[in-house]
This record gives structure tokens, sequence and C-alpha cells, in this order.
């Protein structure tokens, strides 16, 4: 339930006190990990952290900050310190600098590699190798022993396909925070308005809100640290399918991280099981099932409510679609495809649907938007009394 003493003073005081706390234990495994070696003993050290990350959302009660924070430490700052125990993943090599490890480890953010990591003839590597119908068609997430951190990656020459994605223009963002400020406005008429038209605007909104708090995170990590960086998303209405909604399109940082820390593993060990063939039909749903999981936590943290599991539902929903997809691709061997002008429709029009369906709901039952509304609402008022105080200074 939201916090009846909550103010905007002790939620920044909170704030302060919890980002504190994730920058000392991020400290901690920097330099445990050079001592400690990779494996058990390392992921032993590191669950205490992983369990912090986990309670101290828990602190806030902001449903701007408590969002934001619990996406990056619960959920990406865990996952990268997880692969760090194995001696995997964008915080494992040797030489990051420490400023580098903490933003790469906060920030929503995937560095740039140049050139691509060339490919491995190990079975991890096989299996994941980049195809038509690869499951989880991503590249690798971060550094590793043979990609360099940082410092040593190729800014004179970066994947062309990457920045021209990534240079998105200004203006394309400047437009959604006007169309989220529009979104806002209405809503205070939302007792006039459909039902149906409300949910299309809460879709957008979701959309909009998530790829302006990336690129802002982005782009601070890229002020800050000169940090090359790939898109967040890319594009989503335009999806040919869901798999590659998922896999290409939405959220890609939230995607690469589970392809690290989940589809990987899962599909090495299922191939190992049924071959390689099939694998990745149990790895694609063992993925969704994680990520059902995270955003239910994330709900709960958000709202504080029982789960009703809708979310989870949704996933287990579009996962079992994935699966199907791939397994029809597999059978008919990639010759033939819908054409975009009706598999987008159909794609982007399922995906809406169902998060009408699923995913919207529980969001509105923990009043998410209104209270977000307030949280600005109290920034407006504490901006105009500092800036009275200043004026009666002078």
């Amino acid at each position: 339930m939201h916090d009846p003493s909550y103010t905007l003073e002790r939620e920044i005081s909170n704030f302060i006190k919890v980002w504190i706390s994730v920058v000392v234990s991020l400290c901690y495994c920097y330099f445990s990990a050079k001592f400690i070696p990779k494996g058990m003993p390392r992921l032993l050290s590191i669950i205490p952290i992983v369990s912090l990350f986990f309670a101290l959302p828990l602190k806030l009660h902001s449903a701007n900050l408590c969002g934001s924070t619990a996406f990056v430490i619960a959920w990406l700052s865990n996952f990268k310190l997880l692969l760090l125990a194995f001696g995997k993943g964008p915080l494992s090599h040797p030489s990051l600098s420490l400023p580098h490890f903490i933003a790469i480890a906060c920030f929503p953010i995937r560095i740039q590699q140049n050139p691509p990591p060339k490919p491995h003839a190990n079975l991890d590597n096989s299996l994941t190798s980049r195809s038509r119908d690869n499951s989880y068609p991503l590249e690798q997430d971060g550094y590793n022993s043979q990609n360099p951190p940082p410092k040593g990656h190729n800014r004179e020459n970066p994947n062309p396909r990457i920045t021209q994605n990534g240079n998105t223009s200004i203006w394309n963002y400047a437009i959604k925070v006007v169309l989220v400020a529009l979104f806002w406005s209405v809503y205070e008429y939302s007792d006039h308005i459909h039902p149906k038209v409300m949910l299309v605007s809460y879709c957008f909104h979701i959309y909009f809100t998530l790829e302006i708090l990336l690129a802002t995170a982005a782009a601070a990590a890229r002020a800050l640290f000169g940090l090359v960086l790939e898109p967040q998303f890319d594009k989503p209405h335009l999806s040919t399918s869901v798999q590659n909604f998922w896999g290409r399109r939405w959220n890609l940082v939230a995607s690469r991280s589970l392809r690290s820390t989940v589809y990987e593993p899962a599909l090495c060990i299922s191939a190992q099981v049924i071959g390689r063939k099939w694998a990745s039909l149990p790895a694609v749903m063992c993925t969704f099932v994680v990520s059902a999981l995270m955003h239910e936590i994330i709900f709960y943290y958000m709202g504080r409510l029982q789960p009703t599991w809708e979310v989870t539902r949704f996933f287990l929903l579009h996962g079992a679609c994935v699966v199907a997809e791939i397994w029809i691709k597999k059978v008919v061997n990639d010759r033939w495809r819908l054409p975009r002008l009706i598999s987008t429709p159909i794609s982007v029009g399922f995906v809406m649907v169902t998060g009408f369906w699923l995913f919207i709901p529980p969001l509105l039952r923990c009043k998410l938007y209104a209270r977000a509304f307030e949280d600005y609402a109290r920034i407006g008022a504490f901006v105009k009394d500092v800036v009275a105080g200043v004026v009666k200074l002078y």
C-alpha cells in the first residue's frame, strides 16, 4: 500500500541513501572480484549484495523513483553481478576501471562492441550464433576476455548500423516528451474518454516513457564516461512477429540481460538433453518465465499489492507464442513468411490486445499513473518554493 507518511523530502533522502548503498556495494564487488576466484566462491561473496539490491527498492514509495531504481538494481545490476560471479558479462573484464564498472552496473546501457566478437567453435556459441530462425537473435552482451573494455573499443570506426540507430534525432525524443506531457493532461479527463482509447494511450505512454528514461540514462553515461552506446529500442511498432518484437525491438537492455543470464545457460543444458535442433524451445520458455517473475517483482515494488499473476500469464502467453513461432519456422525450414504489410499489424495488434488484457490492469490497480502525476505535482510545488525563496533573497 502507499505509505501515508510519504513526503518528497523524505523520498529524496531515501533515494540518496539507496544509491549511496548501491555505489558502496558495487565498490565491494569490484575489488572482491579481483581477489576471489570465479565460480562458487565469488558467487557466495556476491549473493549478499544481490539480496540487498532486491531489498533496497522497498525503501522507496515514489512511482517514478521506485520503478526506475527497481529496474536498474533489482534486475539489471543483479543479473550483471550474477554473470560476474562466473567470469562472464560486461563487468568481468579485468581492465575495467572502477568508474566504468559502476557505470555499466548501474546504467541500463550496453557498450558498443567494435569489431564484433568472433564466433568460437564451442557448443554455446554455435547454438547462440545469429541466424534467421534464431530464437533470441541478439548480439552477445558486454565484454569478456576476448572483447576489449571501453578503453579498447574503436571509436573511429563504429558499427554503421548501430551508429545510425544510436544517433536518434533529438527532435524524435522532444516529440515524445511532448506526447507524454499530453498524455498526462488527457488523464485529467479520463472519466470522459472511452476506456479503449485510454488503454491505447497507456500503451504508448509506457513505450515513450521507457524510451525517454533509457535514452536519458544512456546520454548521461556517454557524457560522464565517454562510453559509446547502443540503442535501447528499435521501432517496436514495426515488429514483424512476436519473436521479432521481444528479440530485436523492445527494451533491448532487458532482453540482452535475459539472454546472457537465462537463455544461453538454458540453451546449453537443453541441447544436452533433447539435442541442438529443438534446444531453443525450452530455453526461450525459461527466459519468458524469468522475465515474468522479474516483472511481477517490479510491479510489487511499485504497488505493494498482492500479486494477481496477470503479468506472469502475459509473459507465459507470449513465451508460448514465440516457441510456436520458432517451431513453425523450423518445420517449414524458414521458407515461407507473411508479407510485412500483414505480419506487422497482426504482431503489434497481438501485443497491444494482450497488454490491454493482462499487462495494463495491474498498473491501474496500483494507481501508478495517478501516483506518478502526484509526484510531478510535488516536484513542481517544490521547485516553485525554491524559486520563490531565491527571489526573496534578492
